[in-house]
């Protein structure tokens, strides 16, 4: 049985290394939700000053978006979308766009990568900047979806008096989403959007946890 590819190479592999290649990427590939879940605890780490961690502040932010009613791939995104902050300051929303892009739907996707820009509404202006960074995807479908996901869900989610519910609550969430098939045009669904606030299931939410 073979422990390792033949070739030093990857122009010398042949079809056999590469079948083994590609077993073994299936099954690390695999684990990716977890590994995602490891990294959200090193958010405890990153950015210093604000009253909440990073991982606090992720997790108000899925939290919130539970509590509203939104569904799998809203939630998800809610609590990955700063995950960038440690090894991506400067462009953590692209970074994690990316890491989310194969498995929520486009919508989630471009809400996230886009966010650090609808952010500086409520801060650039005090650093003498533009705070109307957004208004250059004014047109955009989702606009309005990345602007009520920054309102309700980000600029909010910093407020250590809030009871945000714990990353085991979204553990299998995250493992659900990323055990899906990457980039399935069904999972994707490119151009469709779904509401961030569904009342209905917010309130049957709220009933099984009071």
């Amino acid at each position: 049985m073979m422990e390792h590819v033949k070739f030093k190479a990857m122009k010398d592999g042949d079809r056999e290394d590469y079948a083994f290649l590609a077993e073994h990427e299936i099954k690390y590939a695999a684990k990716t939700g977890q590994r995602l879940l490891r990294a959200m605890e090193e958010l405890d780490e990153s950015l210093s000053g604000y009253q909440v961690t990073r991982l606090g502040h992720s997790l108000q932010s899925a939290t919130r978006a539970w509590r509203d009613g939104a569904d799998i791939d809203w939630v998800v995104s809610a609590l990955l979308h700063d995950i960038g902050d440690i090894y991506a300051p400067y462009n953590h929303d692209e970074y994690a766009a990316a890491i989310l892009r194969p498995f929520v739907r486009e919508q989630c996707t471009w809400t996230v990568e886009k966010h650090g820009d609808f952010q500086k509404v409520y801060y650039m202006h005090h650093y003498d900047g533009d705070p109307n960074a957004r208004d250059q995807y004014r047109d955009h479908a989702f606009f309005g979806d990345c602007a009520q996901f920054c309102e309700r869900w980000d600029q909010a989610s910093f407020d250590p008096d809030y009871e945000n519910l714990p990353l085991s609550f979204f553990a299998p969430m995250v493992d659900e989403v990323f055990a899906r098939k990457a980039y399935d045009p069904a999972v994707m669904r490119a151009g469709e959007r779904e509401p961030l606030i569904y009342e209905g299931v917010a309130a049957v939410r709220a009933a099984k946890t009071a």
